[in-house]
């Protein structure tokens, strides 16, 4: 049995206890994907990130310094925006590695990761793909929790629509803050719905927000990943980045910067940065680590409960 350094680092939130929690690994050379799937497990986060050495080159060439792998506490999942944010604003507070940019090897691809001074992560995700789909806002609502009417109050001008940067997401806009803020979602119904638009989960937002600097208020729900509710989610934020300027939300007057406020209603706020660019999305922001201690890990071939 070995030990392995374990962190939990709580992304898009400048202090811990806030944004959404991610179990990060930042030694995981050697671990069968059982035992990364265990330690997920056992740390319970929605999302565990399991870093080892880069091998191989880009598409240009250039050498691909990480390679990240992520884990729910149920099953493998190719890409994890907060959970990539957490691994590298850890490693660049406690001076693993200096700001400026990286390139790290995912599932979906090689994506660029850099950091600014001040500790502010960015993650590049692929050029966003938007597609409408038609869901009656009385099969959605009874889904989500939440009156159709709050649903159809929009859906004229903010069509439903499955959006992704890497992991796709059904996008459902809401009217007011206080529909949303009513969301009971059925897990299974939401996961019919998933799975119906291969999608890996629902993400509802409303234009309607507590801060007057956000953009939106959104609410991430993926019981297909075993997570009921996600409290801030850096893929389905880049996703919906790419799904606004899609529908020109904004009337061709798009800010440079986008500002998403989620999970204040799990009592974990946080704040996602949201660029849309001509070559991709960027999401960004701030890290705080609130635990820093070992996990046991037995051998493959040991059938023992992981003691973190």
């Amino acid at each position: 049995m070995e030990t392995r350094r374990a962190l939990l680092v709580d992304a898009f939130a400048a202090e811990p206890l806030a944004g959404n929690a991610a179990g990060v690994l930042p030694d995981a050379e050697g671990l069968s994907d059982d035992q990364m799937a265990a330690v997920a497990a056992e740390l319970g986060a929605s999302e565990t990130a399991f870093l080892t050495d880069g091998d191989g080159t880009t598409d240009a060439g250039e050498g691909v310094d990480d390679r990240l792998r992520y884990f729910s506490p149920t099953t493998e999942v190719d890409l994890c925006g907060h959970a990539t944010v957490a691994t590298y604003g850890a490693l660049f507070a406690e001076g693993a590695i200096d700001g400026g940019e990286r390139t790290l090897r995912t599932n979906v691809g090689d994506l660029t990761v850099s950091v600014d001074d001040d500790g502010t992560v960015w993650m590049r995700q692929q050029a966003p793909s938007v597609e409408t789909v038609e869901v009656d806002a009385g099969r959605l609502g009874p889904a989500l929790g939440i009156d159709p009417a709050a649903l159809r109050d929009v859906g004229a001008d903010l069509p439903v629509a499955v959006a992704s940067t890497g992991l796709p997401f059904l996008v459902v806009p809401v009217n007011f803050l206080e529909r949303l803020g009513e969301a009971d979602p059925d897990d299974e119904a939401i996961e019919r719905l998933s799975e119906e638009f291969d999608a890996a989960g629902v993400y509802a937002f409303t234009f309607d927000t507590l801060e007057g600097d956000s953009t939106l208020h959104g609410r991430a729900f993926v019981p297909s990943l075993g997570i009921s509710e996600d409290p801030v989610t850096g893929t389905a934020s880049g996703a919906v980045g790419g799904y606004l300027r899609h529908v020109d939300a904004f009337d061709g007057d798009e800010p440079d910067e986008l500002r998403f406020e989620q999970g204040h209603f799990l009592g974990r706020p946080g704040h996602v940065r949201v660029r849309v660019e001509a070559d991709g999305v960027r999401v960004g922001g701030r890290t705080s680590v609130a635990l820093d201690g070992e996990v046991q890990i037995p051998d493959d071939d040991e059938d023992e409960i992981i003691e973190a």
